[in-house]
This record gives structure tokens, C-alpha cells and sequence, in this order.
């Protein structure tokens, strides 16, 4: 249901881990988890950090898009940085979602760092039972 539009993610993250996080005018993936449970796929996103306001989720026809930004946690000026590993920065994913996705009813959640996405599957898509009908037995042609 859900296919991966960057087929060398592997060859994006080692090229991460060598050149340093994304910038604000080179956005990195963020990382992601995908399954399905019952009638719905999930999909979450790590995000820690973020606050709800700067996360911004779109979708044209069956693209998916999900943009949040890690700003910098105002210090005074008394504040001397001794170490800083988190990264800063834009962070961005796109995901071609299927056909048989239902995209007008996505419920999207953010709770301790994870953005949970809910994306129904159509009722089009759904396996459904059809019944055959009986004919009424043979008919007389006269003439």
C-alpha cells in the first residue's frame, strides 16, 4: 500500500552520517515506521524535540508530505554551550501513498516526540462478498 519514492535512502543516511544533519535550505529524511493495523496504515514519525506548531502535513493527489522544523531552545545570555549532537534544522519526508488509501480522512496525532499518522483504507478497496443471483428457470419461446 505504501512505496518508497527514494530508492538509495541507504546511500542518503551514510552520506548524512559523513557530511552532518540536514539545514534549514537542505532538509534531512527523518526516520519512520510503517505498518498496517486492521483497516488503516500507520505511519510514525520520529521527531523529537519538535514542537506541534512546526509540523506541516500535506497531500496532493497521492503524495504524501511531511515538513517540521528543530529550532534552537532560547538561552540567556549567561548560557555557555558545551556540547550539542542534536541536530537543527528542516526535516522532510514524501510518501506515495496508494490508490486504495482513503486521503480525506487521515488523522495525524503528536505525543512524546512521535507523529502517528492513520490513513484508512477506501471502503473501494475492501474485500466484499458478492452475491449470485438465480435465474428463473427456462422460458418458452413462442411463436
Amino acid at each position: 500500500m505504501l512505496m518508497r519514492t527514494d530508492p538509495f535512502r541507504e546511500l542518503d543516511r551514510l552520506t548524512q552520517q559523513l557530511m552532518g544533519p540536514g539545514t534549514w535550505s537542505r532538509p534531512s529524511a527523518m526516520p519512520m515506521d510503517a505498518y498496517r493495523e486492521g483497516d488503516e496504515y500507520v505511519v510514525a514519525f520520529d521527531l523529537p524535540g519538535v514542537t506541534a506548531d512546526a509540523i506541516d502535513i500535506d497531500v496532493e493527489r497521492n503524495m504524501l508530505t511531511v515538513k517540521a522544523e528543530r529550532r534552537p531552545v532560547a538561552k540567556s545570555d549567561d548560557v555557555q554551550m558545551e556540547l550539542s549532537e542534536r541536530p537543527l534544522g528542516a526535516f522532510s519526508r514524501q510518501i506515495v501513498l496508494a490508490d486504495t488509501l482513503d486521503t480525506e480522512r487521515i488523522k495525524a496525532d503528536y505525543d512524546a516526540g512521535v507523529l502517528t499518522l492513520r490513513i484508512p483504507i477506501a471502503e473501494r478497496a475492501k474485500p466484499r462478498k458478492i452475491s449470485v443471483g438465480v435465474g428463473t428457470g427456462r422460458k418458452e419461446i413462442s411463436g
